[in-house]
């Protein structure tokens, strides 16, 4: 069955409701973003959560002293790689602990120039999952540059093309896809790429942060009447 991560979870309320609706893992973001929490705040919605509920942590370019800490205060499963991060920094996470180390996961973006990142981590020695997600460029204040917006963005991931870039990862390295799933088209996404998970956030609330509990039971009751055999 495809795995299914909730990400943006911002509150007890809405953890339980996904928990409730069948997905696999809750997820945290602890970078900048409209949906950040503190690592205090992930832990308590944490100790509610089912032993078999997977806690994934979501980072941006934070060090690899931060990204532990609050991996080993909040009970971390997977750790998702959401910025510049490099292969040799995912490989120095946890080198104290490899016993106890939770699964990696890097988000790759469907921009030019990203199949080198690709390539660069879908070694299985680097990490355990590879996340296509979209993002979209704005121009910064004043109008002066852009901005790179990773994730939750809500715009829909080219599917053909992700097609293209998970062909080249390894056999053993999980595909989870984002970027603009919605309960109207996860089927589409999953019958076009067949990925290992599929991870939402967006695509599930009624404003950011906040999760429409409607949606979320919809989301995953279509995911399960798509999903094959994906995930192990």
């Amino acid at each position: 069955m495809t795995w299914i991560k909730i990400c943006g979870t911002t509150n007890r309320e809405d953890a339980l409701a996904a928990v409730d609706a069948g997905c696999d893992a809750i997820g945290f973001v602890f970078g900048a973003s409209p949906r950040q929490v503190s690592a205090s705040s992930a832990q308590a919605i944490a100790a509610v959560l089912p032993a078999d509920i997977a806690k994934v942590g979501v980072f941006s370019d934070h060090s690899a002293h931060n990204v532990e800490e609050i991996a080993r205060q909040v009970g971390l499963d997977v750790i998702q790689l959401h910025g510049g991060e490099t292969a040799e920094f995912a490989r120095s996470l946890f080198q104290d602990s490899p016993d106890n180390r939770p699964l990696i996961f890097k988000a790759v973006w469907m921009l030019s120039g990203e199949e080198q990142m690709l390539r660069e981590f879908a070694s299985e020695d680097v990490v355990d999952g590879i996340l296509l997600d979209s993002a979209v460029l704005r121009a910064g204040c004043s109008g002066q540059g852009t901005e790179l917006i990773r994730g939750g963005t809500g715009v829909t991931l080219d599917w053909d093309r992700a097609r293209d870039f998970a062909s080249q990862l390894g056999a053993r390295t999980r595909l989870v896809i984002a970027g603009g799933l919605n309960p109207a088209n996860v089927g589409q996404a999953i019958r076009t790429l067949q990925p290992w998970g599929v991870d939402v956030c967006s695509g599930v609330e009624r404003s950011p942060g906040v999760k429409d509990h409607d949606k979320l039971r919809t989301f995953v009751a279509a995911v399960r009447m798509n999903s094959g055999s994906t995930a192990a």
